[in-house]
């Protein structure tokens, strides 16, 4: 006999869809007829297989080990995560946390051997005790947003069950604030809120933004307003009202006003100009909007989480003052 107890990371999942993640081997039909003839039990008595988990509750397996060995694989028992000792936390609670993911990392795997924030993340979480490698078999954490690999910034990961499908819910309803920080071409002096629709092609991965709708193409928004500017740069703060494929990228370049370092939609010449190699775009803060009392994540609601003193600021002010030393003295 073995038995495992359910915790706070598993908890909310149906009880057959939790015993086809234990058992992945296993046939539906082999595990509800085990929980017919009570050789799978739910704190100690029949279930159906429909019932909710909580916290606490015990799951027994009367069967023999080779046969759990057997239909368990042991394979995320067994699968190695590496620990990224500079992993940036910027929060974290017992159901998510917010990473400062660094230009160039994948958010999440692209092929089979890649490495992504989402291994780093399960790595980190194994090696502080806060997800064990049998609860793995039933639970993967993981990450409710994604940033495209060259750009930097905040992402969220859940930690629990609640935590990336209460997280990952909140992004795709936009119960939730996303802002970034950007550096484009010319000068922008006043606010703005720029609709459009965006269409991608998924053989370039490259997408396509256009001001009338056509079939395929997705309504995008963004606001933007300037924090500073140079003769021929501006700091730009943008809101990320819809979360398209490339939106900040693609709808800036289609009005002109390219992100610095952008190869796929920006501007060659100011790239090198610059010497500008990763694109310069931050994911700067997030603001959790209302969260029903209900909700297990309630006590975000109005909580606000901003990356200090992002590199972004820096790297704007190191251009003006290179260009500023080019001016006072000429070639």
């Amino acid at each position: 006999m073995k038995e495992i107890t359910i915790t706070k990371r598993e908890e909310g999942q149906r009880f057959d869809r939790f015993l086809g993640k234990y058992l992945p081997g296993a046939s539906s039909g082999f595990l509800h007829k085990m929980l017919r003839k009570k050789n799978i039990t739910l704190n100690g008595k029949k279930a159906a297989g429909q019932e909710k988990l909580n916290t606490g509750d015990s799951i027994k397996f009367f069967l023999a080990e080779e046969t759990i060995d057997k239909f368990t694989g042991n394979a995320a028992a067994s699968e190695s995560y590496p620990v990224k000792k500079d992993l940036k936390i910027i929060y974290e609670d017992d159901n998510i946390l917010l990473i400062n993911k660094p230009a160039g990392m994948l958010s999440q795997k692209a092929k089979k051997e890649d490495v992504s924030l989402v291994e780093y993340v399960i790595g980190y979480l194994l090696s502080n005790g806060s997800v064990t490698k049998e609860e793995l078999l039933t639970f993967h954490p993981g990450i409710c947003n994604r940033l495209d690999r060259n750009t930097s910034g905040m992402v969220v990961a859940g930690k629990s069950l609640a935590g990336l499908q209460i997280m990952g819910e909140a992004f795709k309803e936009r119960t939730l604030a996303k802002y970034y920080l950007c550096l484009v071409k010319g000068c922008i002096k006043e606010t703005s809120h720029i609709r459009g629709y965006l269409k991608k092609d998924e053989k370039t991965n490259k997408v396509m933004i256009s001001r009338k709708m056509s079939e395929g193409a997705a309504a995008i928004e963004t606001e933007y307003e300037p924090v500073a500017y140079q003769k021929e740069l501006t700091l730009l703060k943008v809101h990320l009202i819809t979360g398209r494929t490339h939106q900040i990228r693609a709808h800036l370049a289609y009005l002109g006003r390219p992100v610095l370092g952008d190869i796929k939609y920006g501007n060659r010449k100011m790239n090198e100009r610059t010497g500008t190699k990763t694109q310069a775009l931050c994911a700067v803060r997030v603001t959790f909007l209302d969260i029903p009392e209900e909700n297990t994540l309630h006590y975000l609601s109005g909580k606000v989480v901003k990356l200090k003193d992002p590199q972004i600021i820096k790297q704007f002010d190191a251009l003006d003052k290179s260009k500023n030393s080019e001016e006072n003295h000429p070639a």
